[in-house]
């Protein structure tokens, strides 16, 4: 489990949440194993079920742009073991004890997203033990596991996100650097697209006002560059000028936002401001910073962006992940006729 530990944050580059979701799927499943063989008196019984237990907090961390959403439960899953190594052998391990392990959370209700994403650990842990040796033949080759639903994501209207950042310019008319913050830390959020791990990552030398562009590290430390606007360039160099100088301490390195404190502002700190936020501007949706980033995609393609521009700009692997913004598009194209033509 160490060496796989390493391997996912060394070799796939992948991010403490998902490193941590990740060891905990492998660890329910080998407590599992581990229980059902007792139980059935050696050998896996492959008929056996075990009842679900407390949720699992890291399961939602690792969701499509997950480190950005706030983590949520999911009451069917079994809390992660924190029991030393399992006692199963690893050659001992069958496809049959992958599957009756995901039939398990399914009987108890697991969402098939909850379900997606263990299968996705297991497959990651063979794979890598069979390439190291631990294992002479992958188990999970032919593990099937159901594909997580394309549910579109809530975003805000145009005039809902010109309220949000108009509700933030009032703010901070005050001149308070936390106002001043919470200003810029909006409008580059809604100009940019970021995900909220990337914003607070941000230093201060990522911006450049010459070609209002911001140099983003986004999964797997790729690098790419986003540009932003006026409204979002005026708001962050104010900012910088009048608000981070009062807020800076000798700790506080070189971190683009910061909080009351100093130190550089974390993303349950603009979580919280994203909501809050949202509460005064009447109708809109409760959305995190998740949403600004879906709304921004949304609005880029409907004023006729191009649909590989925003996946340069999101920072997607795959084209697939910016064509659900594509439907939200047409969702709302659709409403909307229905709503204005008379022969809708």
């Amino acid at each position: 489990m160490d060496a796989f530990e390493r391997h996912l944050r060394a070799e796939r580059g992948r991010s403490p949440h998902t490193v941590r979701a990740y060891l905990g799927d492998l660890r329910d499943f080998f407590a599992h194993l581990d229980g059902a063989e007792v139980r059935a008196g050696g050998r896996h019984d492959p008929h056996l079920t075990v009842p679900a237990g407390p949720a699992d907090a890291a399961d939602a961390a690792d969701a499509a742009d997950a480190a950005d959403a706030p983590v949520r439960t999911d009451p069917a899953v079994p809390a992660a073991s924190t029991d030393p190594a399992p006692e199963t052998p690893l050659a001992d391990v069958r496809l049959s004890d992958l599957r009756e392990w995901l039939g398990v959370l399914a009987a108890g209700g697991a969402a098939r997203s909850t379900i997606a994403r263990r299968s996705a650990s297991l497959r990651t842990f063979f794979g890598w033990a069979a390439r190291e040796g631990h294992v002479d033949a992958d188990p999970s080759l032919r593990l099937v596991a159901p594909k997580r639903p394309r549910t579109l994501p809530p975003v805000l209207a145009k005039d809902d996100a010109v309220g949000l950042l108009d509700v933030a310019a009032v703010a901070a008319d005050d001149d308070d650097p936390i106002h001043l913050r919470n200003r810029a830390i909006l409008e580059l959020l809604y100009a940019t697209g970021v995900r909220v791990g990337e914003l607070t990552g941000l230093d201060v030398d990522d911006v450049d006002f010459e070609v209002d562009v911001v140099r983003v590290i986004g999964k797997g430390d790729k690098e790419r560059r986003v540009p932003f606007g006026r409204p979002a360039g005026d708001a962050v160099r104010v900012w910088l000028e009048r608000g981070r100088p009062r807020l800076a301490v000798a700790g506080s390195g070189a971190g683009l936002f910061l909080g009351r404190r100093g130190r550089r502002i974390d993303p349950r700190q603009v979580r919280t401001l994203v909501h809050d936020m949202l509460t005064h501007v009447p109708d809109a949706p409760d959305l995190g910073p998740h949403g600004l980033r879906h709304s921004a995609a949304t609005h880029l393609l409907e004023g006729g962006a191009d649909l590989r521009m925003v996946q340069e700009l999101l920072g997607h692997a795959s084209l697939s992940t910016t064509q659900i913004y594509t439907h939200v598009s047409i969702e709302r194209l659709t409403a909307s006729y229905a709503q204005a033509h008379p022969r809708a």
